[in-house]
């Protein structure tokens, strides 16, 4: 499965900071009821690499990726972790040749047309625009669908319930990414069934949301 093909399993990819396996498993399980298959576990704390192996597990169906991959000891680890792809905030140059040698999806960070170009020319087809309210949001993404009309985008960084379906409505946007589906005091609070409420609510068929 490619990069773009996994984008396109579902509107929203959950960006999730863990910190715990228990917890992973448990917020995992919410938002799969809720219709979301695609996650993002990133390399925020001691508990990610740990939680992405027991996600594999536990749930073979789901495509399980690894986020903020930095350098090429991250991108090993990711993988021997089981995971099925991987993310990065930029496009160090360092990291080319380990993407080079292991083949996995990748979805690498932008965040301007020269960026964008150069992951283009490097191989990379759909991108990841970060921090994307930040840097221009919706109107750069509009922008850049005209010169740049081959290239998709997976926008995160400050996407939430309220932004998300414009950003869907893009003809540049395959998905979004963000952390609204699983917000820290939900978790906190153990509260599972409104985190597959939230999910459920995102789960809009791609085609769908598009369309509204």
């Amino acid at each position: 499965m490619d990069t773009l093909a996994i984008l396109k399993r579902g509107p929203v990819m959950p960006v999730m900071v863990i910190q715990s396996v228990d917890e992973a498993l448990q917020v995992t399980r919410a938002l799969l009821a809720g219709g979301i298959n695609t996650f993002e576990i990133t390399l925020r704390t001691p508990a990610a690499l740990d939680g992405v192996r027991e996600l594999v597990n536990a749930f073979p169906d789901a495509l399980i990726g690894v986020g903020t991959i930095r350098d090429a000891g991250q991108l090993d680890a990711a993988l021997k972790a089981g995971a099925r792809f991987a993310v990065s905030p930029g496009l160090p140059a360092a990291l080319l040749p380990a993407l080079a040698a292991n083949r996995v999806p990748f979805l690498p960070g932008v965040a301007t047309p020269t960026e964008a170009m150069n992951a283009f020319d490097a191989g990379f087809h759909a991108l990841k625009l970060f921090p994307a309210e930040a840097v221009g949001g919706i109107p750069l993404l509009k922008s850049l669908h005209s010169p740049l009309p081959d290239i998709v985008f997976c926008p995160t960084g400050g996407i939430h319930a309220a932004n998300a379906a414009a950003y869907l409505a893009l003809p540049n946007v395959a998905c979004v990414g963000g952390s609204w589906l699983a917000p820290a005091d939900l978790v906190k609070a153990q509260d599972w069934r409104a985190i597959t409420a939230l999910a459920a609510a995102a789960s809009v068929p791609s085609g769908q949301a598009q369309s509204s």
